[in-house]
């Protein structure tokens, strides 16, 4: 397709459907989940093109194995609105006894899970998509793999190309939507607002059919983005909200907005990690708050770029997302996933990005200066020294993942300095 960004989903997808009848991509409205698809579809169904749904829903529910016709990989997009589908798409997989069937692609969780009846396991693949990554969106130069870092290479250099606090700024506030990469600036940060506005008037309810008020959402999506990087728990999140609420609210109803934002990938929070430790130490549990783009914040409390480097202090929380954001990207990439450490003492490791075959690496992530990246190294050496080794495996590598700074390298105590700017998966 003519100016098609590649991504690194592109990959995954394609070695997905050679291992199963059906891979379902699944995230946020806008982040290029279907343009992935259609590189590789040899059919496709729009469920929820304006002239067709009523039709297309009336034939899912009279003969939805109507709707799979066609050249295959057949991609069913907005799969979700019509859930019969997933049962069709399980029969036909398991029928034609074929690899790269299908690719279904999805923007929600489906609206009844009840007439789902099973659950496709051996059948389905599944993939997460989220808003580019730095390196997908051109800005990272990519000089710094990731994947190699696990490799524990003895020396590492790259250029910084994002070394200015005001472009980063304007990077975290424009978020990594495919459609705003290559707007003018002005018009491109409009585009987070334009989401924001879309998710609290009618995504949030639309999900699940269930009315939700426009301006408790938002207060929510505040008190979220006041919030990200901690473990907050829904009691402070609903008195943050009462603030400014007239009417009563319980935790329950906090739940019911958090799960519908979850339900549309709008928020993702990051699991703990549980190690073994030298020392016996209580380990938090308890998950951590971030948005699935730090644009979502931003546009959730009203701030630009401006506003954001006259606070450093604020800004370097969003950058923490925007960091979280590419992590996620690159190490699902790599069949990783990230996680976050904190104990009772107080220890914390922003990131710990765990491979299947047991390797990790530990992450600490600050916006530039000498002093935090020296503060994030001791904190990283002094959570390796409580790992037991003895019972797992030696971190393969410990890195500061900056936003400013000129270069990447590797101090002489090994933990590896590396700017957003320069890595990739």
């Amino acid at each position: 397709m003519e100016n098609y960004r590649p991504r690194l989903a592109d990959k995954t997808l394609e070695r997905k459907l050679k291992g199963k009848g059906a891979v379902l991509i699944q995230g946020p409205k806008w982040c290029g989940k279907t343009t992935t698809a259609e590189q590789i579809a040899k059919s496709i169904l729009y469920m929820s093109k304006p002239e067709d749904v009523k039709s297309n829903l009336i034939a899912a529910d009279i003969n939805p194995s109507k709707l799979l016709e066609g050249d295959t990989p057949r991609l069913i997009d907005e799969w979700q609105i019509a859930p019969k589908l997933w049962d069709a798409v399980r029969f036909e997989v398991d029928h034609r006894k074929g690899k790269g069937l299908f690719i279904l692609t999805g923007s929600a969780v489906p609206l009844d899970d009840d007439e789902i009846l099973h659950t496709g396991t051996g059948r389905f693949a599944w993939i997460k998509m989220r808003p580019m990554s730095l390196f997908e969106s051109g800005e990272s130069t990519g000089e710094i793999s990731l994947k190699a870092l696990f490799e524990q290479p003895k020396q590492i250099l790259a250029e910084n190309k994002i070394d200015d606090i005001d472009r980063l700024a304007f990077l975290i506030c424009r978020g990594g939507w495919p459609g705003a990469i290559d707007m003018e600036d002005e018009i491109a940060l409009d585009q987070a607002f334009d989401y924001f506005d879309a998710i609290v008037n009618t995504d949030i309810s639309r999900v699940d059919n269930v009315k939700r008020d426009s301006e408790r959402a938002k207060r929510l999506m505040k008190s979220y983005a006041r919030n990200q990087g901690t473990q907050t728990p829904y009691t402070v999140l609903r008195d943050d909200i009462l603030a400014n609420d007239a009417e009563s609210l319980t935790e329950d109803t906090v739940y019911s907005y958090t799960n519908a934002l979850r339900k549309i990938f709008v928020i993702e929070d990051m699991p703990a990690w549980n190690p073994n430790l030298r020392s016996k130490t209580a380990i938090r549990t308890s998950d951590t708050r971030y948005f699935t783009d730090p644009s979502i914040a931003t546009a959730s409390l009203g701030l630009g770029p401006n506003d954001l480097v006259k606070d450093l202090n604020t800004m370097g929380l969003f950058f923490e997302t925007l960091c979280v954001r590419d992590l996620r990207v690159y190490a699902e990439s790599l069949d990783g996933t990230i996680y976050h450490y904190r104990d009772k003492s107080g220890l914390e490791c922003d990131t710990v990005i765990h491979l299947r075959n047991g390797s990790f690496g530990l992450i600490e992530i600050k916006l530039g200066g000498d002093h935090l990246i020296e503060e994030g190294a001791e904190n990283l050496k002094t959570f390796s020294a409580k790992i037991d080794t003895k019972k797992m495996k030696e971190p393969a590598f410990m890195m500061v993942l900056t936003g400013t700074g000129k270069y990447a390298y590797r101090r002489e105590d090994g933990v590896y300095v590396v700017p957003v700017g320069c890595l990739r998966e």
